[in-house]
């Protein structure tokens, strides 16, 4: 393709509350040029298309978007996965497994039989394990497969803390990594508020004390749950946070963003996608940052590692 005509494309797969959320916070922020609505319901997907185009005098630019099918996927530059079953009431992430990755082969199949050959971004849960299943069905380069991560329970994590020590959540500096779930962990040790950390700040100011930190990261791990037992399921946190990986992804940015990466070695760990902190940009994930984590941190990461693991065996076994 003519350098000069190329445009960014992504094709959305799955257009239910996170896709269809995703899609509407692409659109308000003008990152991509393309974007192509994919999903069995053909009718919904349609009818999103039409009302995502009537709001296009109001969006910051111009963008293309339309109702298509895995063929469109043959020339974008990121695939984004939404699709399959969502998680109930009661229901952990990790009980999803098996019957999402059924789900996933076919679509992964797909997508490669139209000749993509860019990034796929994955948000279904439990996505650790569906990323891992990705990388596995596509044949795609490690860096080229990225799950979501922590990058939403990190936000959440950050959202807490600077409401609770009232400062601009964007000036706090702390990551959640792990298990998207519930074996994820807080790094206190690199919490920072403005280059102090987090412990001096409860230690020098009133008013402030562990437990209510401890309580916090309690609030960031079983967010979820709350929210779905008010409104059914989560979406827009989740939806903003993919629109920030496409960002990263798509301008080349180099942003250090808590993803599910591939892990060969980095924190003692290999043969698993999980969450940590990774520098984004337009070939995927660049590399893993690995934090000095201290011997606590240390040992809730290998067990959530050892988790997702167990978890996946039997699925994984004949692959």
């Amino acid at each position: 393709m003519d350098v000069l005509k190329r445009v960014n494309r992504v094709a959305l797969i799955g257009t239910g509350f996170v896709g269809s959320s995703y899609a509407f916070a692409l659109l308000n922020q003008g990152i991509t040029e393309e974007l192509v609505l994919i999903d069995l319901n053909k009718e919904k997907a349609e009818g999103d298309a039409m009302d995502l185009n009537h709001g296009l005098p109001f969006a910051p630019s111009r963008t293309k978007i339309w109702y298509g099918d895995y063929k469109d996927c043959g020339e974008a530059d990121l695939v984004v996965i939404t699709a399959g079953a969502n998680q109930k009431p009661g229901e952990t992430r990790l009980d999803l497994v098996e019957k999402n990755t059924r789900i996933f082969k076919g679509i992964v199949e797909e997508i490669m039989a139209s000749g993509f050959d860019g990034i796929i971004l994955v948000a279904t849960n439990p996505v650790d394990i569906l990323t891992y299943a990705v990388w596995k069905f596509s044949g795609l380069p490690k860096e080229r497969v990225i799950g979501s991560g922590t990058i939403l329970d990190t936000a959440r994590f950050r959202f807490l803390l600077g409401d609770y020590f009232d400062v601009d959540t964007r000036n706090v500096h702390a990551y959640i990594i792990g298990e998207h779930g519930d074996t994820e962990l807080p790094v206190w040790s690199h919490a920072d508020i403005a280059g102090t950390s987090i412990s001096e700040w409860t230690k020098n100011k009133d008013g402030f004390n562990q437990e209510d930190l401890n309580q916090i990261f309690l609030n960031v791990r079983d967010a979820a749950y709350h929210i779905i037992e008010r409104k059914g399921a989560t979406y827009y946190g989740i939806a903003m946070g993919l629109v920030r990986l496409t960002k990263a992804i798509l301008r080349n940015e180099n942003s250090v963003l808590t993803v599910s990466a591939y892990l060969e070695g980095e924190y003692g760990q290999e043969n698993i996608y999980i969450g940590v902190p990774a520098v984004v940009n337009r070939k995927g994930i660049r590399e893993v940052v690995e934090l000095d984590l201290n011997e606590e941190e240390m040992a809730k990461f290998t067990n959530s590692v050892q988790v997702l693991k167990k978890t996946m065996e039997p699925v994984f076994k004949n692959i």
